[in-house]
């Protein structure tokens, strides 16, 4: 098995590519994927510790981030194809002239 070390070395990477998606990417399925990327990485972390010390704290609160996660998708979803419907566009760079 994996050393811990290696988890961490892995969620760390997962999460860099998640911020890098969210900070370059335009389209905003590609950053709402990235998002969840990012969570993705901090459930590996959560359960990588947890392992670690021989607790189950860590893999309990990653089923609770997993369902956020999964709620925050289907919201962030419903927000992107209202916009697309509105715009005809998901570009984020849109998305900001929709304050008022």
């Amino acid at each position: 098995m994996p050393s811990t070390q290696a988890y961490l070395m892995l969620s760390g990477t997962l999460f860099a590519v998640g911020l890098v998606g969210v900070i370059i990417r335009r389209n905003m399925i590609t950053v709402l994927m990235c998002i969840e990327l990012m969570l993705n990485a901090v459930n590996i972390n959560l359960v990588a510790f947890s392992h670690h010390i021989a607790s189950l704290e860590g893999q309990v609160f990653t089923i609770f981030v997993i369902t956020i996660a999964a709620g925050e998708a289907a919201v962030g979803l419903a927000i992107i194809i209202q916009l697309y419907r509105l715009r005809s566009t998901i570009n984020v760079d849109e998305a900001r002239t929709l304050h008022g």
